[in-house]
């Protein structure tokens, strides 16, 4: 598609890409995802699209395979997020030296989650990219807009801070919780 000339001409030629080719996307993306995805990961492409509108290629066919290609890579993203949080959700489940009860896998999560709420959202965004997104320090400094050195520093006192936090008493029963229940390996 060739580049548009005023805002209401890219808008009307981006609802005609958008109005043929979305059905046919979501199919694609369907056919590779659990059904709950495919919708977000559709309109992500499509965000990318108009976002991207200048890139587009000029043939109709082209924009369309051109989407297609940007709907894949958004698929494959969206894998590697999910994949992330599930590795996360293992590694803390396996560092867990508590019993195999219910009650125990509960009261893990509601430490984890109290001595999360307490930390600065600096150090929330640092473990963040280390630990879900799992960001070498080269990139998650880039992400951050600070050097490699910064971005060591500020995720060593974040797990510091973490691991504090996890010591601390629980304001509702007055015990410790115990860091040692969690490797903290961000």
């Amino acid at each position: 598609m060739s580049p548009p000339t005023t805002d209401q001409d890219r808008a009307s030629r981006f609802s005609a890409l958008y109005d043929d080719a979305y059905l046919d996307v979501l199919r694609f993306v369907s056919r590779r995802s659990p059904p709950d995805v495919a919708e977000d990961v559709v309109h992500e492409a499509f965000l990318v699209a108009w976002r991207r509108f200048d890139d587009l290629p000029s043939t109709h066919d082209g924009a369309r395979a051109w989407l297609f290609g940007v709907a894949r890579h958004c698929l494959l993203n969206d894998r590697r997020t999910r994949d992330r949080f599930q590795r996360l959700g293992i590694a803390i489940a396996e560092a867990s030296t508590t019993s195999d009860s219910g009650s125990d896998t509960t009261d893990l999560q509601l430490d984890i989650a109290r001595a999360w709420r307490a930390l600065s959202p600096d150090h929330q965004e640092v473990l963040s990219l280390a630990t879900w997104e799992a960001l070498p320090a080269s990139e998650a400094c880039r992400v951050l807009g600070i050097s490699t050195t910064a971005y060591r520093v500020r995720l060593h006192r974040a797990r510091t801070a973490l691991r504090r936090h996890l010591d601390s008493p629980d304001p509702a029963s007055g015990t410790p919780v115990e860091a040692s229940r969690t490797e903290i390996t961000a």
